[in-house]
């Protein structure tokens, strides 16, 4: 079962299609979770569509998201979901090189505005799990708790072996290291404001930025937004008892 909804302008056959799919690459599973998919048009580029599904697979978390031409986005979309809900059901290691036909959200800009915050607890973990969660949510970058240090950390798509890992201050390589298709960071993250951020991301073109505020001792992930916008995952203390 998949329970769309849209934004902008979508055609109906278009949320028909994708509720067919979305269910029939469940159903192909055996899943009855229900999932929720999202379709975005943008009034600017008539056809293109950002398409988002999500759902829990065995109380896992899933998601995915695509743009492109309508008809290419609702199938690659249910196509990579199906390869995301066969490595997560079967228990087989996650992907380590970027997935194909996505290509990352690079431009030069002028500064955009945060529109999304999010608060979290980071998972800690080391980044063979964090690049399993990366994989089943199908991220660009994934925050977590370096459970070696302790710092907040982040595992990303990049080469020159496929995944790379980065710290708020240790860049010493994790121990799995030497058996695992990963480099590390050289490069402590800088310290920045949440302005000056927004400002470096925008100003290279980056598609995200993992850096350390100097209001708190926590790493920070700002990432470019579909919308052009940006996004920001901010870190918060887990409540003691």
């Amino acid at each position: 079962m998949a329970e769309v909804a849209t934004e902008g302008p979508v055609a109906p056959r278009e949320s028909a299609r994708v509720r067919r799919m979305i269910a029939e690459t469940l159903r192909g599973r055996g899943l009855c979770s229900a999932a929720t998919v999202r379709l975005t048009g943008r009034p600017a580029e008539p056809g293109t569509l950002v398409a988002q599904v999500n759902l829990l697979a065995n109380g896992t978390p899933v998601r995915t998201q695509i743009d492109g031409p309508g008809g290419f986005a609702l199938a690659f979309a249910a196509e990579r979901l199906g390869g995301q809900l066969d490595r997560v059901l079967s228990g087989t290691p996650p992907r380590w090189a970027p997935g194909l036909g996505r290509a990352p959200l690079t431009a030069v800009t002028p500064i955009r505005p945060i529109v999304r915050r999010t608060l979290c607890v980071p998972r800690t973990c080391d980044p063979i799990a964090a690049v399993a969660a990366m994989d089943a949510l199908d991220f660009d970058a994934h925050l977590f708790t370096d459970a070696d240090t302790g710092e907040t950390a982040i595992v990303y798509w990049a080469g020159p072996l496929g995944v790379r890992m980065a710290r708020q201050h240790h860049v010493h390589p994790p121990r799995p290291l030497a058996h695992l298709p990963m480099t590390m960071n050289p490069r402590p993250a800088l310290e920045l404001t949440e302005s000056a951020a927004a400002t470096r991301l925008c100003t290279y073109g980056l598609p995200f930025l993992f850096y350390t505020d100097p209001a708190d001792p926590y790493g920070r992930l700002l990432y470019r937004r579909y919308d052009g916008n940006l996004g920001l995952v901010t870190p918060i203390a887990r409540e003691r008892n």
